[in-house]
């Protein structure tokens, strides 16, 4: 069960109405997962300062099972991701940064249970 949550200090009238729905339906394809699994969150107009500086910019973390534990899956993710909050933002890939959490299906909850199906 991937969970994505993009921070950004992109002005929300910048923002596309339905960014959270475009980058969940991005994880699933990005992560090949069935999107019915994946959950996103954006928080906007944040207080961000990026290497010292407060230009538009972005952090994403991500969240998974099976699908962000190696260098090899994450710097594909990561071309990927950034290809995405690029275009959809308006940024160039130095302002996006990126961050990958491996999860263990015991790590996740869902319908009073955890994960351990998966």
């Amino acid at each position: 069960m991937p969970f994505v949550e993009l921070e950004t200090n992109v002005p929300a009238a910048q923002l596309p109405r339905d960014l959270a729905a475009r980058l969940s339906a991005a994880a699933a394809a990005i992560l090949d997962k069935p999107e019915e699994r994946v959950a996103a969150t954006v928080k906007g107009e944040l207080a961000l300062a990026m290497g010292g500086s407060a230009a538009p910019g972005a952090l994403l973390s991500v969240w998974a099972v099976g699908a962000v534990g190696s260098a090899e899956q994450n710097r594909t993710h990561s071309a990927r991701f950034a290809e995405f909050l690029g275009r959809e933002l308006g940024l160039g890939a130095d302002r996006i940064l990126i961050r990958f959490h491996p999860l263990e299906p015991w790590q996740v909850g869902k319908k009073g249970t955890v994960m351990t199906f998966l």
